[in-house]
């Protein structure tokens, strides 16, 4: 195929540097973007490495000047076809009635109004590129409530709804909207960020399940998704490890 381009945010670890990476060998040229510059540098120099092109730009997707900043640049060295809106996170598990505004806050900031900001600012891009597809990296969180994760749950239904409407909004044009929405996934950071580097308490999250899923499950089925043919929607895909039922039914074994 004619190299296509895509970008990737929070493709520093986890699901965004396996799906940059899982993209590139599919053929992609990938735009790396996080906060952390150092990270997402030695990523795109890897894939260069390997014969892949990759770029790299240190971006905070709640910053929107910033992000203006970023897609007026990245347009000048080609059309970008695909948007990977992976950035986002979970902050704290305390109850309605004992959680902090302020994590609440940070995971809209990031979850919601970061997809909001990357999204409308490529936006343009996508759609003149023929062929454009704007992808959110959502949650079951974002389909059903659990104790304990009421700002990751509503930050989630944010990005859900973003994903709903915008897929309403461009229909006849030539961008398609793909939510994928994934379960119980084990990644080095998630849990650990969750709660604040409290080794246990993210431990405890996986204990005695089996097989979670891993980073690389989720890109594979980004991957998949993105390289349909054009016709083809995936609207909304929900992957969870076959030891989940739902966001409060998961199999341990003792």
């Amino acid at each position: 195929m004619t190299t296509r381009t895509a970008v990737i945010t929070g493709a520093s670890s986890g699901i965004g540097a396996a799906t940059a990476r899982q993209l590139a060998a599919a053929g992609f040229r990938v735009v790396l973007t996080a906060r952390r510059e150092d990270r997402i540098r030695e990523l795109a120099a890897e894939l260069s490495d390997a014969g892949h092109e990759a770029s790299a730009y240190a971006l905070d997707v709640t910053d929107r000047a910033a992000v203006d900043a970023f897609a007026a640049d990245v347009v000048r060295y080609g059309p970008v076809h695909v948007l990977i809106n992976n950035a986002g996170g979970a902050l704290g598990a305390e109850t309605v009635a004992t959680a902090d505004p302020a994590d609440w806050r940070a995971m809209y900031e990031v979850n919601v109004l970061g997809v909001l900001n990357v999204t409308q600012a490529l936006l343009p891009a996508l759609t003149a590129s023929g062929d454009g597809t704007v992808l959110v990296l959502s949650s079951t969180a974002g389909l059903a409530t659990y104790e304990g994760g009421g700002g990751y749950v509503a930050a989630k239904h944010g990005a859900h709804v973003i994903a709903e409407t915008l897929r309403l909004e461009l229909c006849g044009t030539p961008v398609r909207v793909i939510e994928i929405a994934p379960g119980m996934v084990r990644t080095e950071e998630f849990a650990s960020t969750r709660f604040r580097g409290d080794a246990a308490k993210a431990a405890a999250v996986y204990q005695g399940v089996a097989e979670p899923l891993v980073a690389e499950d989720i890109a594979d089925t980004i991957t998949w998704a993105v390289t349909r043919p054009s016709h083809v929607n995936v609207d909304l895909l929900v992957v969870r490890p076959r030891a989940q039922a739902s966001n409060y039914k998961v199999h341990r074994e003792s």
